[in-house]
């Protein structure tokens, strides 16, 4: 039963992002576009970080930023699947901006919250590099023929998921945001670890099922 429902919530997301992605056509952006408006508003999110220290106002606009951002981030792709506009260069494009849209939220919170303490620096920028470090794990794996996608605790959308989430959660609990770069430091680098493996295994699995000449 939770699996059915699971399955239809996912559905009626997928149709509502259709929805809107053809409604996105309709107007004349393009994928590529819509993925500089995601950047934009993680920039956006990254600048209201940094100057949102006890400011609860300031880091409320700077979580609705980095969900809009994230917004984008899945409109893209829809919007270049459904007309046919997936392009190599655009899913190239696609992950390099989501690597700056990464790195300017996670260093708006390190210089606006973190930078004054070694403890929560060092966990902030633990969980910058860990974030940055799935992208590339799962980007050099597929190069070399293993699929990553699903694999692994943290991907992006969790990611930002916990961030939103700590963000909101600053409204009842100041330190919310400094503890979870400790969790997204653990999960990331978690993550990073069950690529390596995923893609060791795989290869195992591939030179087993290559005949020897």
């Amino acid at each position: 039963m939770q699996y059915r429902l699971l399955t239809k919530l996912k559905e009626r997301v997928q149709l509502l992002m259709a929805y809107i992605a053809m409604l996105t056509h309709t107007i004349g952006l393009t994928p590529n576009q819509v993925s500089a408006l995601g950047i934009l508003f993680a920039v956006l999110a990254g600048i209201m970080y940094w100057y949102g220290e006890s400011q609860s106002f300031n880091v409320t606009i700077a979580a609705l930023f980095l969900m809009i951002s994230g917004f984008f981030d899945v409109l893209d792709g829809v919007l270049a699947r459904l007309y046919g506009q997936v392009t190599v260069f655009g899913g190239f494009l696609d992950s390099l901006l989501d690597r700056y849209a990464d790195a300017f939220v996670f260093l708006g919170i390190i210089l606006g919250w973190l930078i004054t303490d070694t403890f929560w620096l060092f966990w902030g920028l633990l969980a910058l590099i860990g974030s940055l470090l799935v992208s590339y794990s799962r980007a050099r794996a597929e190069a070399a023929g293993v699929k990553m996608e699903t694999v692994g605790l943290a991907e992006r959308a969790e990611r930002i998921i916990i961030l939103v989430l700590a963000s909101f959660l600053t409204l009842i609990w100041a330190g919310a945001l400094q503890w979870s770069m400790i969790l997204l430091a653990v999960l990331a680098n978690l993550t990073v670890f069950q690529r390596a493996t995923h893609f060791r295994r795989e290869l195992q699995k591939k030179q087993i099922a290559t005949p020897i000449v």
